[in-house]
């Protein structure tokens, strides 16, 4: 299902069953260094990047473009509302082989969907989106995608959403998309009340939970196309990604331990700061880490140490070397675990929408440790639905119930996905639009 989304640059990587969601001021280099070492095969977005940017500073590209090899899979997000900067700032970033490009028609803070007028305030007008597509898509060898919302003030209803992507997709080589399940307020709320202010249309009826890694296979053979995390693979970072590579990849444990992962990360970070003369900062460079110890024994003492050292260290050597002796060594030197017949709990409720996407090993078991009332945590489930369902155990919506799904059983139909989470966002590959979900008030 997902080859072919995918061309020949990034052919040799795994399919983006598990995929790190963009983060301004979040998802930059430091945190994908991290991110990467702890997870070999997530797909890591960077921030979004205005296209102004890219075409302003064309003669500082490094600054904002540059990422280590490692980090593949990487997605850019760009954001922009002018088509020959969004052509420019395609083509400056080519050179730096993402594996795709995404745009950013979701973002609603009142900085870049009111006076910059593009991210989420472009669903209102999908014929540009379709030419910035267009425009995009021609400037690069990577595939593109749009990440939106499931719509914009009062013009949120199913309807709008399936003419927004109907008319992108029909316009444009666009067939992903990654749809945050929120609609966007567009009267100057902050980014965080977007994130809570606005009622959820979807969500995961609890009875629909898997248990096991079997239940997990027959998810993914149902069409299950994989899982976006936000703000909890940032701030839980060992316990979000920690089990991604052997329960949703299928890799062998590479029993690697935090203490391992802060000694590359710290020749990493001895490298970066400072590199643009006072900037980054040892702070900037180790804010990801602040979340590596969550919930262990020391984690608030670390903390503490963590801040003050921010007032005096100039290298992340010095950094560690003053607050890691408030973690305990068995802290340091836990591997990170592999999946067995035993139990495994996963980060919370992450771990359920994790089992979700998963594509383990057959018998293996994964107990999930999940507490529904903690759910604005930024992760998205994406059910890819490939035939038709006649029972309403998939999606509940606050107004309305998914009781069917009509589908055109063709070979060339088999991309689109519906996608329910807690935070939300999912992602809709397409290769054709002629589906439809019959609705009813709940």
């Amino acid at each position: 299902m997902v080859s072919s989304l995918r061309t020949h640059r990034h052919a040799h990587y795994p399919p983006p069953w598990f995929s790190v969601a963009p983060m301004m001021e979040w998802t930059d280099n430091h945190y994908r260094t991290l991110a990467r070492l702890i997870s070999k095969n997530a797909w890591l977005y960077t921030e979004m990047l205005a296209a102004e940017t890219i075409v302003y500073q064309k003669d500082n590209l490094d600054r904002f473009l540059e990422y280590s090899p490692e980090q593949h899979p990487i997605v850019l997000q760009i954001g922009g509302n002018n088509l020959e900067n969004l052509a420019k700032a395609t083509e400056l970033a080519e050179p730096y082989k993402y594996d795709e490009i995404n745009f950013n028609c979701g973002c609603p803070s009142p900085r870049v969907a009111g006076h910059g007028c593009f991210g989420a305030r472009l669903m209102l007008d999908p014929k540009f989106v379709a030419e910035a597509m267009s425009v995009i898509a021609a400037h690069t060898d990577a595939p593109v995608s749009v990440k939106c919302r499931i719509g914009v003030d009062d013009h949120d209803s199913y309807n709008e959403l399936c003419d927004f992507i109907y008319k992108v997709s029909s316009q444009s080589p666009t067939r992903h998309f990654i749809i945050h399940s929120r609609k966007a307020l567009l009267n100057g709320i902050s980014p965080a009340e977007n994130r809570s202010i606005p009622p959820l249309k979807l969500k995961i009826y609890d009875k629909w939970g898997i248990n096991t890694v079997d239940e997990v296979n027959a998810a993914r053979r149902a069409g299950a196309h994989g899982v976006m995390v936000g703000r909890a693979a940032f701030q839980k970072p060992w316990h979000t990604l920690g089990h991604v590579d052997t329960a949703i990849y299928g890799a062998p444990s590479s029993g690697v331990t935090r203490r391992q992962i802060l000694e590359k990360f710290q020749v990493y970070g001895d490298s970066a700061v400072g590199k643009y003369g006072r900037k980054p900062t040892v702070r900037d460079v180790a804010r990801p880490l602040l979340g590596l110890f969550h919930s262990e024994p020391g984690n608030g003492v670390w903390k503490r140490k963590a801040d003050a050292a921010f007032l005096h260290c100039t290298t992340m050597k010095s950094f560690f070397e003053e607050t890691l002796v408030a973690i305990p060594d068995h802290v340091l030197d836990s591997p990170i675990g592999e999946p067995s017949s035993g139990a495994v709990l996963l980060s919370r409720p992450v771990g359920r929408l994790l089992a979700k996407a998963a594509g383990v090993a057959e018998k293996q078991k994964v107990k999930i440790n999940c507490d529904t009332k903690k759910e604005d945590m930024g992760v998205a489930l994406l059910l890819g639905l490939h035939w038709p369902m006649g029972r309403n155990q998939v999606l509940k919506g606050e107004r309305t119930l998914l009781t069917r799904l009509v589908w055109p059983l063709q070979p060339t139909l088999h991309q689109a996905c519906v996608v329910a989470s807690s935070a939300i966002a999912f992602s809709v590959p397409v290769r054709s639009l002629t589906w439809k979900l019959k609705l009813r008030r709940a």
